[in-house]
């Protein structure tokens, strides 16, 4: 959701600069305009005019409750991982853009291997731009949510910058969403 409300923050917070991905930190008692809230980071603007990302673990900071995912799938089996894969991915967004990676057409493929015991997942993924400071962070956060999945035994997300990523690969949602279409 795109909104704009004003917040005094209640406590420290640990932030991600956007759009470098440097690590900071915001003070109690700081004023922030919320800029988007969604998936599971609040992306913030100072009172100095710097965008930041503050993670949903942090929520309570901004007087808001942190999101709870649920898996639409109880099944751990390959099927069901790959399915669970694809719906967590779509609570990931950008902080610039707000539209989620799998309809940004930043996800190029969901590999899951069955294993004796649980699976191991594979993700191929790539940026907006070469060099995107906040690459790193997306990467992490598809990392971290992916592993949370009931039935995942490891995961692996490689970024690739072949092909190249266009406004093409976008689903017609996003196109639309973003006044593109």
């Amino acid at each position: 959701m795109s909104i704009r409300e004003t917040v005094i923050l209640t406590r420290d917070v640990n932030i991600v600069m956007i759009p470098d991905g440097n690590h900071g930190t915001l003070s109690k008692d700081e004023e922030v305009t919320i800029h988007q809230s969604l998936g599971d980071n609040y992306t913030v603007v100072t009172k100095h005019g710097h965008m930041v990302r503050i993670s949903g673990t942090d929520a309570d900071a901004l007087g808001k409750q942190a999101h709870t995912l649920q898996t639409l799938v109880s099944a751990t089996d390959a099927r069901g991982v790959e399915k669970n894969c694809w719906e967590v991915m779509k609570t990931i967004y950008d902080p610039e853009i707000p539209v989620n990676i799998v309809d940004l057409g930043l996800v190029y493929g969901c590999d899951v291997e069955p294993l004796e015991e649980g699976n191991d997942v594979h993700i191929k993924m790539t940026l907006t731009a070469p060099g995107c400071g906040m690459g790193p962070v997306i990467q992490g956060d598809v990392e971290k949510s992916i592993r949370a999945l009931p039935g995942v035994n490891s995961v692996d997300v490689e970024v690739v910058l072949d092909p190249p990523w266009s406004r093409e690969m976008m689903s017609e949602v996003a196109q639309v969403q973003l006044g593109l279409f």
